[in-house]
Protein backbone atom coordinates (compact mmCIF):
# COMPACT_ATOMS: atom_id res chain seq x y z
CA UNK A 1 0.00 0.00 0.00
CA UNK A 2 1.49 3.25 -0.87
CA UNK A 3 0.63 6.31 0.69
CA UNK A 4 0.77 9.94 -1.22
CA UNK A 5 1.44 12.94 0.82
CA UNK A 6 2.24 16.04 -1.26
CA UNK A 7 3.48 19.66 0.76
CA UNK A 8 3.54 22.52 -1.30
CA UNK A 9 5.25 25.83 -0.50
CA UNK A 10 3.21 29.08 -0.09
CA UNK A 11 4.89 32.48 -1.08
CA UNK A 12 4.33 33.99 1.76
CA UNK A 13 5.98 31.58 3.75
CA UNK A 14 7.78 32.44 7.09
CA UNK A 15 11.00 31.16 7.72
CA UNK A 16 9.81 28.65 10.56
CA UNK A 17 7.29 27.45 7.72
CA UNK A 18 10.15 26.83 5.60
CA UNK A 19 12.44 24.89 8.18
CA UNK A 20 9.05 22.95 8.18
CA UNK A 21 8.81 22.38 5.18
CA UNK A 22 12.11 21.18 3.85
CA UNK A 23 12.21 18.72 7.02
CA UNK A 24 9.19 17.24 5.44
CA UNK A 25 10.18 16.57 1.97
CA UNK A 26 13.50 15.52 3.36
CA UNK A 27 11.68 12.80 5.23
CA UNK A 28 9.43 12.20 2.41
CA UNK A 29 11.64 11.88 -0.11
CA UNK A 30 13.67 9.40 2.98
CA UNK A 31 16.74 11.80 2.03
CA UNK A 32 18.74 11.16 5.34
CA UNK A 33 21.66 13.24 3.85
CA UNK A 34 19.88 16.39 3.00
CA UNK A 35 18.43 16.10 6.20
CA UNK A 36 21.48 15.91 8.29
CA UNK A 37 23.11 18.80 6.09
CA UNK A 38 19.74 20.98 7.25
CA UNK A 39 20.12 20.41 10.54
CA UNK A 40 24.09 21.01 10.26
CA UNK A 41 23.32 24.41 8.86
CA UNK A 42 20.41 25.43 10.85
CA UNK A 43 22.48 25.08 13.90
CA UNK A 44 26.19 26.58 12.77
CA UNK A 45 24.04 29.51 11.69
CA UNK A 46 22.53 29.67 15.33
CA UNK A 47 25.86 28.73 17.27
CA UNK A 48 26.96 32.56 14.99
CA UNK A 49 23.50 34.58 16.35
CA UNK A 50 23.28 35.91 20.02
CA UNK A 51 24.18 33.49 22.55
CA UNK A 52 22.02 35.34 24.87
CA UNK A 53 18.73 33.90 23.73
CA UNK A 54 16.02 32.98 26.19
CA UNK A 55 16.61 29.26 26.51
CA UNK A 56 12.88 28.28 26.83
CA UNK A 57 12.74 29.97 23.10
CA UNK A 58 15.69 28.05 22.02
CA UNK A 59 13.62 24.51 22.89
CA UNK A 60 10.24 25.92 21.72
CA UNK A 61 11.76 27.25 18.35
CA UNK A 62 13.47 23.64 17.98
CA UNK A 63 9.83 21.84 18.46
CA UNK A 64 8.83 24.40 15.65
CA UNK A 65 10.78 22.96 13.60
CA UNK A 66 8.80 19.33 13.46
CA UNK A 67 5.14 21.41 13.29
CA UNK A 68 4.23 20.56 9.44
CA UNK A 69 2.01 18.49 9.46
CA UNK A 70 -0.18 16.39 6.07
CA UNK A 71 -3.84 15.93 5.39
CA UNK A 72 -3.81 13.27 7.91
CA UNK A 73 -2.64 15.25 10.85
CA UNK A 74 0.61 13.17 10.24
CA UNK A 75 4.05 14.73 10.93
CA UNK A 76 7.42 14.21 9.67
CA UNK A 77 8.57 11.38 12.74
CA UNK A 78 4.89 9.95 12.19
CA UNK A 79 5.63 9.88 8.23
CA UNK A 80 9.28 8.27 8.68
CA UNK A 81 7.66 5.62 11.44
CA UNK A 82 5.18 4.61 8.83
CA UNK A 83 8.07 4.09 5.91
CA UNK A 84 10.37 2.56 8.40
CA UNK A 85 12.86 5.22 7.77
CA UNK A 86 14.44 3.98 10.85
CA UNK A 87 18.20 6.44 10.16
CA UNK A 88 15.20 9.46 9.83
CA UNK A 89 13.88 8.49 12.96
CA UNK A 90 16.72 8.48 15.18
CA UNK A 91 17.78 11.69 13.28
CA UNK A 92 14.45 13.60 13.88
CA UNK A 93 14.11 12.57 17.58
CA UNK A 94 17.52 13.44 17.98
CA UNK A 95 17.05 17.08 16.77
CA UNK A 96 13.97 17.21 18.92
CA UNK A 97 11.05 15.76 17.27
CA UNK A 98 9.31 14.63 20.13
CA UNK A 99 8.49 10.95 20.49
CA UNK A 100 5.22 10.37 21.62
CA UNK A 101 3.62 13.31 19.81
CA UNK A 102 0.33 11.57 18.12
CA UNK A 103 -2.15 11.86 15.53
CA UNK A 104 -5.56 13.92 16.88
CA UNK A 105 -6.69 10.15 17.07
CA UNK A 106 -3.77 9.40 19.34
CA UNK A 107 -1.87 7.16 16.32
CA UNK A 108 1.97 7.69 17.35
CA UNK A 109 5.06 6.52 15.69
CA UNK A 110 5.23 4.10 17.82
CA UNK A 111 1.78 3.00 16.74
CA UNK A 112 2.32 3.37 12.97
CA UNK A 113 5.47 1.71 12.66
CA UNK A 114 3.87 -1.83 14.90
CA UNK A 115 0.89 -1.53 12.18
CA UNK A 116 3.57 -1.22 8.94
CA UNK A 117 5.45 -3.86 10.61
CA UNK A 118 8.66 -2.18 10.69
CA UNK A 119 10.58 -4.10 13.52
CA UNK A 120 14.03 -1.87 13.33
CA UNK A 121 11.94 1.55 13.97
CA UNK A 122 9.95 -0.30 16.57
CA UNK A 123 13.21 -0.98 18.63
CA UNK A 124 14.59 2.54 18.02
CA UNK A 125 11.54 4.23 19.17
CA UNK A 126 11.32 2.16 21.70
CA UNK A 127 15.18 2.52 22.60
CA UNK A 128 14.72 6.64 22.20
CA UNK A 129 11.95 6.84 24.78
CA UNK A 130 8.19 5.95 23.12
CA UNK A 131 5.48 5.19 25.42
CA UNK A 132 4.44 1.30 24.85
CA UNK A 133 1.08 2.03 26.54
CA UNK A 134 0.02 5.10 24.59
CA UNK A 135 -3.17 4.48 23.43
CA UNK A 136 -5.15 5.71 20.32
CA UNK A 137 -8.94 7.25 20.40
CA UNK A 138 -10.26 3.30 20.31
CA UNK A 139 -7.68 2.30 23.51
CA UNK A 140 -5.47 0.48 21.36
CA UNK A 141 -1.64 0.15 22.26
CA UNK A 142 1.07 -0.64 19.50
CA UNK A 143 0.94 -3.73 20.77
CA UNK A 144 -2.53 -4.75 20.22
CA UNK A 145 -2.35 -3.03 16.42
CA UNK A 146 0.85 -5.11 15.69
CA UNK A 147 -1.19 -8.19 16.62
CA UNK A 148 -4.18 -6.84 14.99
CA UNK A 149 -2.25 -6.71 11.89
CA UNK A 150 -0.06 -10.12 12.22
CA UNK A 151 3.23 -8.36 13.19
CA UNK A 152 4.83 -10.90 15.21
CA UNK A 153 8.34 -9.25 15.62
CA UNK A 154 7.19 -6.28 16.51
CA UNK A 155 3.84 -7.82 18.64
CA UNK A 156 7.40 -9.39 20.22
CA UNK A 157 9.21 -6.36 20.71
CA UNK A 158 6.33 -4.49 21.84
CA UNK A 159 5.61 -6.92 24.60
CA UNK A 160 9.08 -7.31 26.01
CA UNK A 161 9.26 -3.60 26.30
CA UNK A 162 5.98 -3.55 28.38
CA UNK A 163 7.19 -6.41 30.40
CA UNK A 164 10.54 -4.41 31.22
CA UNK A 165 8.06 -1.31 32.65
CA UNK A 166 5.82 -3.29 34.54
CA UNK A 167 6.29 -3.25 38.18
CA UNK A 168 7.85 -6.36 39.53
CA UNK A 169 5.37 -8.65 41.21
CA UNK A 170 5.49 -9.04 45.23
CA UNK A 171 6.64 -12.22 46.02
CA UNK A 172 5.37 -13.73 49.65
Amino acid sequence: METVVSMTATQTETPMESKQRQIFQCTLSKDLQALQQLFEDWEDSEENQDRDQDQDQDQDRDQDWFGETDEAGRNALLIASMAGSTAIVRELITHGARVDVGTVRGYTALHLAACWGHLQTVRTLLELGADPEARTFRGERALDLARKYSRAGCAESLRRAQAQRAPPTPTD
